[in-house]
């Protein structure tokens, strides 16, 4: 069994399919390729902490404010908080004995030594179809209105393994669905949120039977 760390930002929708997967294999008596033994969010405020709260794990904020103090954290660079952050999880995933890190909505840059500690055990959900709209900016609605504004007939989500670059590590899983006439971002997302999950799951028991 996979022991992951699931790093969060949000509401975490994703954390709660990966929760939900685990305790229903448990419950049919049948082994779950991962256990979720950490989650980690860089917000305070992440409706994802209630979620692992409720399903009894462990859950930290490593956050620039909560890693370098205020002071510091404001006065540092973008560059300067991503690393303090990056090297303060990789301390927490080594001494929880994390063997591979899933970011489901994280919305941060990881770097550093975290990148090679966890090579090619680290996947990224992306919401849209890689190597298109990745990069610095796109997340969420962003990447959501990039592709309408493109007039693309398709969308969909991506489960890569994350590298140096942002977003462009090998992709493992992709779930697409079509561009519909009067999309808006929200209806859009709407289509595809449900193949996150999806995607998610199967690019985690990939990474576990690896």
């Amino acid at each position: 069994m996979m022991n992951i760390a699931v790093l969060v930002s949000g509401g975490g929708t994703n954390l709660q399919a990966l929760i939900d997967f685990e305790q229903q294999k448990h419950s049919a008596g049948e082994t779950c390729p991962y256990h979720i033994a950490l989650v980690v969010s860089n917000t305070k405020n992440a409706y994802a902490l209630e979620r692992a709260a409720h399903a009894g794990i462990p859950a930290e904020i490593r956050s620039p404010y909560s890693v370098l103090g205020a002071e510091k954290a404001k006065a540092a660079s973008r560059d300067e908080k991503r690393l303090a952050v990056s090297d303060a999880i990789l301390s927490l995933c080594e001494q929880n004995g994390i063997d591979a890190i899933v970011l489901a909505g994280y919305l941060s840059v990881l770097c550093g030594r975290i990148l090679s500690v966890y090579s090619e055990r680290i996947i990224n959900l992306h919401p849209a179809l890689l190597p298109k709209f990745g990069g610095i900016g796109m997340w969420g609605h962003n990447v959501h209105e990039a592709v309408l504004a493109a007039h693309e007939s398709e969308s969909g989500c991506t489960v890569h393994l994350v590298d140096a670059g942002c977003d462009t590590g090998k992709i493992l899983v992709q779930k697409r669905v079509p561009v519909m006439p009067g999309d808006t971002p929200d209806t859009l997302y709407a289509r595809i949120a449900p193949l996150e999950h999806e995607a998610l799951l199967e690019g985690v028991c990939l990474l576990a039977n690896s």
